[in-house]
């Protein structure tokens, strides 16, 4: 594994964030991961899932893959992260694994931002009541968040557009 460091982040598929939160459902709790192109703030891939195993986290990493491929990976040091079915598709991929500091919620701010807006502008507004209605929204959010909200940060250009350079 890799430190990134003070290297600037100067090109899609440089470094991909990768983490989990959770989503308060009608009753009860389910998990959202999500693959984040750095430089373009793209949302690659997500998946829900009711529990914290790693499957769901390397079928978002799969469905990613097969958009493109990183340079890097940054993902904190969680159970699903430091797998090593998880850590062997990375390798496998030939993608370069960095891992946040402990306690540095920060160092991957761009999907920490990325929850934030999730929640309070899809899952909350929206009280999903089941992880099937969860993935319908989140998929129809994604597609707005990248193709359709410009993002002041990108020069009010829209995700898609910077990652698929238009």
């Amino acid at each position: 594994m890799v430190p990134i460091g003070n290297v600037a982040i100067e090109r899609v598929n440089q470094v991909w964030g990768v983490d989990i939160t959770y989503l308060r459902l009608h009753a009860g709790f389910a998990y959202l991961v999500a693959f984040i192109d750095w430089f373009s703030r793209y949302v690659l891939s997500f998946a829900v899932s009711t529990t914290l195993d790693h499957q769901f986290c390397i079928e978002a990493l799969n469905e990613a893959l097969v958009i493109a491929k990183p340079e890097f990976s940054n993902s904190d040091q969680g159970a699903q992260f430091t797998s090593k079915p998880f850590v062997a598709r990375l390798q496998e991929a030939d993608v370069r694994i960095t891992m946040d500091g402990r306690g540095r919620a920060l160092d991957n701010v761009f999907t920490e931002r990325l929850w934030w807006s999730v929640k309070y502008e899809d899952a909350y507004p929206h009280d999903y009541h089941t992880p099937r209605d969860a993935i319908k929204g989140l998929s129809r959010y994604f597609q707005f968040f990248n193709t359709e909200r410009p993002h002041q940060s990108l020069d009010y250009r829209t995700p898609a557009e910077v990652f698929y350079g238009k």
